[in-house]
């Protein structure tokens, strides 16, 4: 239980990659992790691109990122709403400013990019946003996970224990 006491949020909207919101989930809280998932409204049922559900903790006005340990964004079309809430991109903002981890996997880099966090920065996305992410000043790699510093990107599902295996590292040393 390499993460017990650490608390993680991830964030949520419909139409999320079903595997890319509950595998990170799922493999953080078999490390002790706890997760809360933040959606538009507490308690709301967001339903994922291939029907999985998944209910809002809290909404992303209530999250305090110092209450935080570590923050997560899901790919599938979601990224493209979440990006559009004040409150998620400062807060965003908040664990770029505080060096905490942040992870992202696929179209999840529209998220930073709209929070203006990747200048200077090498990721990695799916290949869809290369550009986007290029154009937002990162320097972009097609590998199945890269880490730069606290930042944590990879690129699609079959990606996801390599994402997971350095976001929880990455996590554990903070």
């Amino acid at each position: 239980m390499r993460l017990r006491g650490k608390k993680i949020v991830s964030l949520v909207h419909h139409d999320f990659e079903d595997l890319e919101l509950w595998y990170p989930i799922l493999r953080l809280q078999e490390e002790g992790a706890i997760v809360h998932l933040a959606g538009e409204k507490v308690q709301e049922k967001y339903i994922g691109k291939y029907g999985v559900p998944a209910v809002a903790d809290y909404s992303y006005s209530e999250i305090n990122g110092e209450k935080y340990d570590a923050i997560l964004v899901p790919g599938g079309w979601a990224p493209d709403k979440i990006r559009r809430f004040p409150e998620v991109l400062s807060l965003i903002q908040d664990f770029e400013k505080n060096k905490k981890p942040i992870g992202q996997i696929c179209h999840a880099g529209w998220v930073l990019i709209s929070a203006k966090v990747l200048q200077g920065k090498k990721v990695t996305s799916t290949p869809g946003i290369k550009d986007d992410m290029e154009n937002a000043g990162a320097t972009w790699l097609d590998e199945p996970v890269v880490v730069d510093g606290h930042l944590v990107s990879s690129r699609r599902p079959p990606d996801l224990p390599d994402y997971l295996r350095e976001f929880i590292k990455i996590v554990e040393q903070k």
